[in-house]
């Protein structure tokens, strides 16, 4: 058995919702509680974030992903239409270089099937150095709001405090072992572009974390393609009734 905590809701074709860095599957709860109505909605906390365990101080995305595919059998979850954000966009392609023509469509949200250049490698390091130094509490009271656009923040201000709450969930271990794993991650694209099935990418102009230079340079790799202008690294929250029937079109589609 695995030990992948998660929730789920509604029923019909399956949709898996993967977090991203500092996050927790709830982060999903009122993206799933809306699409609920149309689709049977997946959203497990990935080893290391939220409630499921990590079982070992060094963890790659490969093997996340075999994790998510035994998960998804124990549950009978075939034929998923997979979804992911930021790191969870790396798992979501990790896991269709697993599963193939077995994924129904994959979407990323702020994340990109490139891997890392130098600057965003050196970046990584200087996140693990202050993980180890500061601590879990420290790291993500800093990190989180960043993810958010400077000048929407204040509007932001509930929701960046779950955010920072929510993040705080996440274990030293597993803060340390996936900025590794993203730092470390190869190139996807190859694989995205072979991929037959409908690819969604979701892109912000002011990304900081995914710039959207990369997300433009990419875009021929998906079939569908949307930017939010001014939003930054968290569009599911900065725009959520927009973002929410963006997918609810793309997951249809899928289907």
């Amino acid at each position: 058995m695995s030990v992948i905590h998660f929730s789920e809701k509604g029923k019909g074709n399956p949709v898996v919702f993967i977090h991203g860095f500092c996050e927790i599957g709830a982060m999903w709860d009122d993206i799933a509680s809306t699409l609920a109505s149309d689709f049977h909605v997946f959203y497990p906390d990935l080893p290391g974030f939220g409630k499921s365990p990590i079982s070992s101080n060094q963890v790659t995305l490969e093997e996340v992903a075999v994790l998510l595919e035994e998960w998804m059998e124990e549950q009978k979850i075939e034929s998923p239409v997979v979804i992911g954000h930021s790191l969870g966009g790396y798992v979501a392609l990790a896991l269709l270089e697993l599963m193939g023509n077995r994924i129904k469509g994959i979407g990323l949200i702020h994340s990109t099937a490139f891997d890392d250049d130098k600057e965003k490698k050196h970046s990584r390091n200087k996140t693990i150095t202050f993980i180890k130094k500061q601590g879990v509490d420290k790291f993500v009271t800093a990190f989180v709001p960043q993810l958010f656009t400077a000048s929407t923040r204040a509007h932001f201000e509930k929701e960046i405090d779950s955010a920072v709450t929510q993040s705080k969930e996440s274990s030293l271990v597993g803060l340390i072992a996936y900025s590794e794993a993203m730092r470390d991650r190869k190139s996807r694209l190859q694989i995205l572009e072979d991929y037959k099935g409908p690819k969604l990418l979701i892109a912000g102009t002011e990304d900081g974390a995914v710039k959207i230079e990369a997300s433009r340079l990419q875009k021929e790799a998906f079939s569908s393609y949307y930017e939010l202008e001014g939003v930054g690294h968290m569009g599911q929250v900065e725009r959520k009734k927009e973002v929410i029937e963006v997918l609810r079109g793309f997951i249809m589609n899928s289907l």
